[in-house]
């Protein structure tokens, strides 16, 4: 059967959220590098793209062909006219970076030089793709909010422990969705429509955030989720939504993105609560 290729990048990226709960896992992983590195997309060859998933690039052929476009190149016509006004991508702002940053990459030194840059480079990305409006549903939902639970397990859980310390901080009724005893299911439980889950959840995704998240949307309890991807399993339970793509790094995924749209999220709230925009505090355990 065919059909007829998308034109516009907006209506590429629409039809691939389609279909992408049909799709193999292969064409899923695929999926997943497309839309969040648009811009090695349109300026990578098709090796390349195929050497940085772990996929042959005949299958990134058979998968545009599946999209009604005759080849990859066809595809990448796409991404190329996205590219002419899009902001640069996140190994264009790590070169950039490493060379304003200067010196040898060799030793430890380098090492945290590399890290400092991915990490900035992550930071920009953020604030140049956030939603500002997500930021104030999302703020507005907390202030609402009569309990907030919070879920988010592996390396995932240091983004909750921050917001479970600054939202206590903050005098805000919260409830930890703790992995340990093996309660954390049916904690959730008791979660009401007047409450809110708010869950940090990157791939490969913990199975018991997804059922968490499955079972308390399913009962009408709003979700502000923190992933990595417009195609994670949260896409189509979160009121609000917050995509912070994941750059492979040396040794790890960093958490500075994340880390830091919780914080700001965190900062958001307060000035509401605080009835302060312009000098809103988070209180610490230790002040005065």
């Amino acid at each position: 059967m065919s059909y007829r290729p998308p034109e516009s990048y907006e209506e590429l990226i629409k039809l691939i959220h389609d279909r992408y709960d049909d799709m193999s896992k292969s064409y899923q992983k695929i999926a997943l590098y497309l839309t969040q590195n648009p811009n090695d997309v349109a300026v990578l060859s098709v090796n390349a793209i195929g050497a940085k998933c772990g996929i042959h690039a005949s299958s990134f052929v058979r998968y545009a062909q599946s999209l009604g476009y005759k080849g990859f190149k066809e595809l990448q016509v796409v991404f190329q006219r996205r590219l002419s006004t899009a902001a640069p991508g996140f190994d264009a702002r790590v070169k950039a970076l490493e060379a304003e940053l200067g010196g040898a990459r060799e030793g430890d030194i380098g090492l945290l030089r590399d890290l400092v840059a991915r990490d900035v480079a992550s930071l920009q990305d953020l604030l140049a793709n956030i939603d500002p409006a997500a930021i104030a549903s999302a703020a507005d939902l907390l202030e609402g909010a009569d309990t907030v639970y919070l879920i988010g397990q592996l390396r995932s859980a240091p983004v909750v422990d921050l917001l479970r310390y600054v939202l206590t901080m903050l005098g805000k009724r919260t409830v930890l969705l703790d992995a340990s005893g093996g309660l954390a299911t049916h904690m959730a439980k008791v979660a009401r429509t007047s409450d809110l889950l708010f869950l940090v959840s990157f791939r490969f995704y913990a199975t018991e955030v997804v059922n968490v998240a499955e079972e308390t949307a399913a009962r009408g309890v709003p979700i502000i989720a923190i992933t990595d991807s417009t195609l994670s399993p949260f896409a189509k339970l979160a009121q609000v939504l917050f995509a912070v793509p994941e750059h492979e790094y040396t040794f790890s995924r960093s958490l500075a993105a994340p880390m830091c749209l919780a914080q700001a999220l965190s900062v958001a709230l307060a000035a509401r609560l605080q009835k302060d925009s312009d000098t809103p505090r988070i209180p610490v355990v230790t002040g005065p």
